[in-house]
């Protein structure tokens, strides 16, 4: 049998360090929405959820970043990380709380018109909307932490554009995240130690993909090119 190399030893161990400690530091930046997710019921306490959502965005620039500096040959995760987290903190939690206070919108109209004759047609279109929404605000984050930057108009509708032209690799990422929220409601300190950091790249991964066609120039801006 042949030998394992020194570096791909070094490689496996790399990407070890990378998902552990990337999962201490979401844990740490994020932590008044992981708490109140642990300790409340979220039906009773999304309001809560709602504010401290914001705060929980920048946590995931700065996972994004540390995977893209990982790349590129940076192994210091933590430098990374806080250096993604600090460049984007004010643009992320903007964007967190738009998508926050869409969401919140669009479910309670969902409620609102449950009852009424017209859910028929009304509650599909809202939930799609939701469903934009969340994968709009997840797309501008990436884009965010790949060029901090950029304008936040223009980061938006490269995002919105782009998330629902390639709809199956927003599909795909939204599909990994209801998996790790549903491990999350079970088995949360899996969720937290384990495999937070491998769902967080395969979202990173896709919605990088996603925006190849606007991050392969120097910024996330002339959406419009794109279009044509």
């Amino acid at each position: 049998m042949k030998r394992i190399s020194h570096d791909a030893w070094a490689t496996i161990l790399g990407v070890v360090y990378l998902g552990l400690m990337t999962n201490f530091l979401v844990l740490v930046t994020a932590s008044p929405l992981v708490v109140l997710l642990m300790t409340t019921d979220p039906a009773l306490s999304w309001p809560l959820l709602a504010l401290a959502a914001p705060l929980a965005a920048p946590a995931l620039t700065g996972a994004f970043a540390a995977f893209r500096e990982f790349g590129r040959g940076e192994p210091q995760v933590v430098r990374s990380f806080l250096r993604g987290w600090r460049a984007t903190a004010r643009k992320g939690m903007l964007i967190g709380a738009i998508a926050a206070a869409s969401v919140v919108v669009l479910l309670v109209d969902v409620r609102v018109v449950a009852a009424s004759p017209a859910s028929v047609l009304m509650v599909p279109v809202l939930a799609l909307l939701t469903v934009i929404a969340v994968s709009t605000s997840l797309v501008a984050l990436v884009a965010l932490a790949e060029e901090p930057g950029a304008r936040m108009r223009d980061i938006v509708k490269a995002a919105l554009y782009l998330c629902v032209r390639r709809w199956h690799l927003t599909a795909l990422s939204l599909a990994v995240l209801a998996v790790q929220f549903g491990l999350f409601t079970t088995m949360p300190a899996i969720a937290i130690g384990l495999t937070c950091a491998p769902a967080l790249y395969v979202v990173w991964a896709n919605s990088r993909y996603t925006l190849r066609p606007v991050l392969d120039i120097e910024t996330v801006h002339d959406v419009e090119e794109v279009r044509a």
